[in-house]
């Protein structure tokens, strides 16, 4: 049987915090190791625990140091460390300026626990998670003229390495891109650490947007 995935819960609603722990502490697989009420307190606690979380669901808006904020603190001092985004903020901006700092799932706090627990086992498994409404997000905002690179040469990048890249925005796992190649999840995993030098994404999610920018390939709505 696989470790559970660490959880780390921020929110500064006590209530709506003690029912998502609630929730999520009934799944096998899935254990809420802390809860913070803001980014301070979450910084505070990840440099003050040894065991560190998988996963942070994050709110956006609390005192202190907000969601935001804390993503980008959180991106520099624990790389490893993915961000979900769980806000009752749906406006285009918001998600684009999640994604942007570095989060890798981004949900509206009146998504159904089904879909919660959906996105958090997506994002251990592939290391980010996107909806419809993201990706469309995505498409529009990120990826609009005015945000594009700017015709950044991507002849860098191998053949190979582009056909991973676009396997990957299709939120294909890690052993499903091996399987679909024919080649080793040791070789994919070379290639995909490769396309994160390279293109100087952050993590997963970062190479989507890259590939989206740059015009490599095409998110499925």
């Amino acid at each position: 049987m696989n470790a559970p995935i660490k959880i780390a819960l921020v929110d500064d609603e006590i209530l709506f915090r003690k029912g998502i722990s609630f929730l999520l502490q009934r799944e096998e697989n899935i254990d809420v190791i802390f809860e913070a009420s803001n980014g301070d307190e979450l910084i505070s606690q990840l440099h003050e625990r040894e065991i560190k979380p998988d996963i942070i669901i994050m709110d956006l808006k609390m005192p202190v140091l907000n969601g935001v904020e804390a993503t980008k603190i959180i991106r520099k001092l624990f790389p490893d460390i993915k961000i979900i985004a769980l806000t009752s903020y749906d406006t285009k901006s918001f998600i684009a300026n999640m994604i942007q700092v570095g989060a890798v799932a981004y949900l509206i706090k009146n998504t159904t626990p089904k879909d919660l627990i959906h996105t958090i086992n997506e994002v251990a498994k592939k290391g980010f998670y996107y909806n419809e409404n993201v990706l469309k997000t995505i498409q529009e905002t990120i990826v609009s003229p005015k945000n594009t690179r700017g015709g950044l040469e991507t002849n860098f990048l191998s053949p190979r390495e582009i056909e991973i890249l676009q396997l990957i925005c299709q939120q294909k796992t890690t052993a499903e891109i091996a399987e679909h190649l024919f080649l080793s999840p040791r070789t994919i995993e070379g290639h995909r650490n490769n396309l994160l030098l390279k293109t100087e994404s952050r993590n997963i999610a970062g190479l989507v947007v890259y590939a989206i920018q740059n015009e490599l390939a095409v998110l499925t709505l």
